[in-house]
């Protein structure tokens, strides 16, 4: 991700905030072995559905989306493991397995 796109995602939470939307913001904290997305990489979303940026792909990202509005409902950040090993990746025809963790806060006024 590069600091344009860090800045984009957060001038769009701040204006998302700002015109009174409940906001979470998303952030790849760490990974091991094949990942889409690097450590830093974010993805903003509303409690409409809303979202902008991305931290994986697929369905990881509904996945974060969908765990991301409940950060919003309730306040309480969440750190989220997703993987896959090298075995399972092989039996479903991928070249290797890979693992991220994905940290979600709730963004406040």
């Amino acid at each position: 991700m590069t600091n344009a796109e860090a800045d984009a995602i957060l001038a769009q939470a701040r204006d998302w905030r700002a015109a009174g939307r409940g906001v979470a913001i998303a952030t790849v904290v760490s990974t091991w072995g094949s990942a889409p997305r690097g450590v830093g990489s974010q993805l903003v979303m509303t409690d409409d559905g809303a979202f902008m940026g991305s931290v994986s792909g697929g369905c990881v990202e509904g996945a974060v989306v969908t765990e991301g509005q409940e950060v919003i409902a309730d306040g309480q950040p969440r750190l989220l493991d997703f993987g896959i090993s090298d075995d399972q990746a092989w039996e479903v025809g991928l070249a290797c397995g890979g693992k991220l963790e994905i940290f979600i806060e709730r963004v406040e006024a």
